[in-house]
């Protein structure tokens, strides 16, 4: 185990726990004024707990273990005393180029989202400090030539992180900080070796840091700290924090086809107010229920694994702007591992249909969609392949992640549409709401054992375990002092929208699926890739690409947009007319054929029409001569 030596290079005594800190000001923590003036800019009105007790110690020097919940403020916690070192080391006379901080995550989307907050706070000492980010897919000799510079801060996953150091592209001779964020998650993600490569080329008294919303378990705490860390300050202020936001949590018991009743009363009603994230199982789901809410004229983008990082990090980013109001997420790769002593380890799922879906003719190899061009080399080598029954299998992020670390801002609701295998993974789920002191509230749909698998079409294997799910959720849930309440929903004043219910699904098949997540892939392939050089030349172009256009893979039916005043239950009527406004009586032309019909006979070239109905002698037209 490395010995952390203070300046007379003598042990320092062991510190487990750490002692009470008032709230203080920004201003009070001996900042520099340029780093006040970013603080001011991003709008932090005052530290939160786990800034106010790190950033005191982490200014001594001190070696940092923090569990705060999600939404805390932890990667400013870390950011502001890292840059605070590296302004002060730099006026010193004495001082030498060399990589300052490594900051590692697991995942490349919360390394951009890292990145990001470093160079928000540095902003106005951007000469002063440069930060790189090693995750993006580039040419390795580029990032060699970036790190020949010596950036200051270096953010990357451990994996890419291990790979420069052991080209000898990346040295951390100079090193002073050393950061871990969302420490379990890295040990979870297998990168044990790699963590191992960095721990032995980290100098000796370079200052750690490991962060996490539920490091608990004394072996993952325990391995980490021998590691990086020699006496560090522990602070667990989760249990401090959960008076700071609160999140109203409940379940509703209902079919597996009355999932999507009930989102598609829940929006179209406006029963939400605010902008709400959907967790479903895995990427067929994400693009059926897109497909499905689409019937209704109800826009949503989707986020999963398959998409380019470029996209995601880009509808993030979106949403943060309230451009979405709705997105759409898997959570294919959840930690699993609850809270009674498991440890954690990642969920890896197929994403192909199972092969007891029940079969429809658009299912079909012969219905698959075309291959993409093959001037599009881009395109066509990250096209999703087929196996031998056809069904469109892409290759999938492993390092994606959505249901913790990224920053969602201002969720109003977290719509659990499936229910999460483990509690662990439940409690990041709901962390994307209530975030910053805010309120919020968790929606969970369960399906009831006797209710498994009596609509094959929307059935999902991990829905048969729903009810012992639950009861752990709940059990955990119980110990935090939280309580997870039932949804009072009338199932019976629905009963007019089931027939609007049949209509959407049969319309929704495993082709249109197909269809629409190919279709999908390539509109964000060439989003991501054709135009990245573009967008960097031309920023406000971006804020125009969109995420939540209509896929129209599924048929769609004119009238499902409208809500008669017959089926709305009591007390809809009004929230449905102020939202809707004027619908007409007469039907919108949406057939082509139709229209097609109407543009060929005004030009004339219905010709036996014409006839019957044209008058030769008033049609007659003569020209004198000149």
């Amino acid at each position: 185990m490395k010995r952390k030596l203070n300046d007379n290079y003598v042990p320092e005594e062991q510190l487990e726990l750490a002692t009470e800190t008032p709230d203080v000001a920004f201003t009070a923590l001996g900042l520099d004024p340029r780093i006040l003036k970013a603080i001011v800019r991003q709008k932090f009105a005052k530290p939160t707990l786990v800034q106010s007790r790190a950033i005191p110690l982490a200014l001594e020097g001190k070696d940092i273990v923090a569990r705060s919940k999600t939404g805390s403020g932890k990667t400013a916690a870390y950011v502001l005393p890292i840059l605070q070192s590296i302004l002060k080391l730099k006026a010193s006379p004495t001082y030498k180029k060399c990589v300052s901080a490594l900051i590692l995550v697991p995942r490349r989307d919360l390394a951009n989202q890292v990145t990001k907050t470093v160079e928000s706070f540095a902003a106005f000492c951007a000469q002063d400090i440069r930060v790189e980010n090693l995750t993006w897919k580039e040419d390795d000799n580029v990032q060699r030539a970036r790190l020949s510079n010596y950036p200051d801060i270096i953010v990357a996953t451990p994996g890419r992180a291990a790979v420069h150091l052991n080209n000898s592209d990346l040295s951390l001779e100079g090193l002073t900080h050393i950061v871990i964020d969302e420490a379990d998650l890295v040990l979870s993600y297998e990168y044990g070796q790699d963590l191992d490569d960095i721990a032995k080329a980290v100098p000796k008294g370079a200052q750690a840091f490991l962060m996490s919303a539920t490091l608990k378990a004394e072996a993952e705490l325990e391995k980490l700290k021998g590691l990086f860390c020699q006496n560090p300050v522990v602070l667990e202020l989760d249990e401090e924090e959960k008076e700071s936001g609160t999140v109203t949590q409940y379940t509703v018991k209902c079919a597996e086809d009355e999932k999507f009743l009930l989102a598609y009363t829940i929006f179209m009603l406006k029963l939400i107010k605010g902008k709400t994230i959907i967790f479903v199982g895995d990427i067929d789901r994400c693009y059926r229920l897109k497909l499905f809410l689409e019937q209704f004229g109800i826009k949503s983008c989707v986020l999963n694994s398959e998409l380019p990082v470029n996209s995601r990090v880009h509808v993030v980013e979106q949403f943060n702007k309230n451009v979405y109001d709705i997105i759409i997420a898997t959570d294919e790769h959840e930690v699993l591992g609850d809270e009674e002593g498991n440890g954690s380890k990642r969920r890896k799922t197929e994403q192909a249909p199972t092969d007891d879906t029940e079969p429809t003719e658009d299912a079909t190899t012969e219905d698959a969609p075309a291959e993409p061009e093959a001037d599009d080399e881009d395109a066509t080598a990250k096209m999703p392949k087929k196996d031998k029954k056809g069904i469109s299998k892409a290759k999938q992020d492993k390092d994606y992640g959505v249901a913790r670390g990224i920053d969602f801002r201002n969720v109003a609701c977290v719509l659990n549409f499936d229910l999460p295998t483990s509690s662990k993974s439940y409690t990041h789920r709901i962390g994307r709401t209530a975030r910053a002191g805010k309120t919020g509230m968790a929606l969970s749909f369960v399906v009831p054992k006797e209710l498994y698998r009596k609509h094959k079409p929307t059935s999902i294997p991990s829905a048969e375990h729903d009810e012992e799910v639950l009861a752990r959720i709940t059990r955990h849930q119980e110990k935090k002092g939280n309580e997870i309440k039932p949804y009072a929903f009338d199932m019976k004043k629905l009963d007019g929208f089931r027939y609007r219910l049949g209509d959407a699904l049969r319309a929704v098949t495993n082709g249109a699926i197909r269809e629409a997540r190919l279709r999908e892939l390539r509109q964000e392939l060439i989003k991501s890739e054709k135009l990245k050089r573009h967008f960097e030349e031309n920023p406000d172009d971006l804020r125009h690409l969109r995420h939540d256009g209509e896929l129209r893979a599924a048929k769609v039916q004119a009238h499902m947009r409208h809500v008669p005043e017959y089926l709305l239950p009591e007390g809809g009527k009004k929230v449905a007319q102020e939202e809707i406004g004027f619908v007409g009586f007469t039907k919108e032309s949406q057939n082509r054929i139709r229209k097609a019909r109407a543009i060929h006979k005004a030009r004339g070239k219905n010709k036996q029409a014409a006839a019957r109905k044209a008058n030769p002698l008033q049609s007659f037209k003569a020209k004198g001569r000149k």
